[in-house]
């Protein structure tokens, strides 16, 4: 999302999966940006576990930030390519109902202001534009039941959005190989577990990799066929790693299964992709 060239690359990867008869949602975070805008302005930037702290001032930043530029220059790129692309919020006709969520450091609860977790989807907006032949482009900015508005992690709000919509794959893209097995001493890529091997890893994770991983777990759990973490600084990224998944292979960077260790890919080779 910070280098030109790969934003341009994922947009061509997301409209050639279009073509292809498949019906991708993206969900994009910001991060880089949201901390480059506080520090023009001058405010604090800090996470606890993976998670930014969100002030109220810096809710204001998160908001313009995701929806006022990162959104417009994914969706432009998108479209760069014809009039695919729709840009809309969690906020937009309830589509992500949130509440405040803490953060656990060293066993106990911290106060990270307005980060939520999803606890309702309403997919009806998304499942139109997709049933127009639309590519819908989500902010993880979500509505709570009083009112507020919650900044939401990514990756979790794409999991939340992928279990609702009954999705066959997460595809999640960072900037590393995929979940490393021992960090910081080794650089081994796990290239495929299930989920009860990863919920048995995921206490000792680094904090950037945390909430990435306990998306692929929610998403496969609640019956996401496949998730995968992708490194999305290699151009293409999705779609050779959506092209091996599909084939039945692990796929590149780190593919989380469920327990009896099968997606059903063979079973629905034949069928509706």
């Amino acid at each position: 999302m910070v280098d030109a060239a790969l934003q341009r690359t994922f947009a061509q990867d997301v409209v050639h999966l279009w073509r292809g008869g498949l019906r991708p949602v993206v969900v994009h975070g910001g991060g880089p940006q949201i901390s480059a805008m506080l520090d023009r302005l001058g405010l604090e930037v800090r996470f606890e576990a993976g998670l930014r702290v969100t002030t109220p001032e810096t809710m204001d930043v998160v908001r313009m930030v995701l929806t006022g530029r990162v959104q417009r220059e994914l969706v432009g790129s998108i479209n760069a390519h014809g009039p695919f692309a729709v840009g809309l919020t969690g906020e937009d006709a309830h589509t992500l109902t949130a509440r405040r969520r803490p953060a656990w450091v060293d066993g106990r609860a911290v106060d990270i202001g307005l980060v939520g977790d999803i606890v309702d989807v309403n997919t009806d907006t998304v499942r139109a534009l997709l049933d127009r032949g639309r590519i819908p482009v989500l902010s993880p900015v979500a509505r709570g039941a009083a009112g507020e508005v919650f900044n939401v992690n990514a990756d979790l709000a794409a999991s939340a959005l992928a279990a609702a919509l009954d999705a066959e794959r997460l595809v999640v893209l960072t900037d590393v190989a995929g979940l490393y097995a021992d960090w910081p001493r080794s650089t081994e890529v796990v290239e495929r577990l299930t989920a009860s091997e990863l919920d048995a890893m995921l206490p000792g994770l680094a904090s950037g990799m945390l909430p990435k991983m306990e998306g692929c777990l929610r998403a496969v759990r609640a019956g996401v066929r496949r998730a995968q973490v992708l490194d999305g600084r290699v151009p293409h990224a999705l779609l050779h790693g959506l092209a091996d998944g599909l084939a039945g292979g692990g796929g590149r960077g780190t593919t989380v299964l469920p327990d009896d260790g099968s997606d059903g890919t063979q079973a629905r080779m034949g069928g509706r992709r």
